[in-house]
């Protein structure tokens, strides 16, 4: 019989999830969402936490941080970015 692929020690091929080697956090995909998970949500968002660490503190996927908030209408944009490109006419000329 054939040998198995050469596999590299640690190596994340065959492992399924988005963080394969070692994950962060326990997969908590549909389960539903406690009270306290939603207000743990409003304070990081009001913190301009990023979605990335936001799923390793509460444990759930990107997608369903994203998804909470919406239905929430939490914003997850950060408050101290300017919505518009405002540099000025004479850095453009350059």
């Amino acid at each position: 019989m054939a040998k198995a692929a050469w596999k590299r020690p640690g190596s994340p091929i065959g492992r399924k999830g988005p963080r394969k080697a070692n994950p962060a956090y326990k997969r908590r995909a549909r389960q539903p969402w406690t009270p306290a998970d939603v207000s743990k949500l409003k304070q990081l968002a009001k913190g301009n936490t990023p979605t990335g660490v936001m799923s390793i503190k509460l444990q759930r996927p990107v997608a369903a941080i994203r998804s909470k908030a919406h239905r929430e209408g939490i914003s997850l944009r950060p408050a101290n970015r300017s919505p518009y490109n405002r540099r000025t006419k004479a850095a453009k000329r350059r």
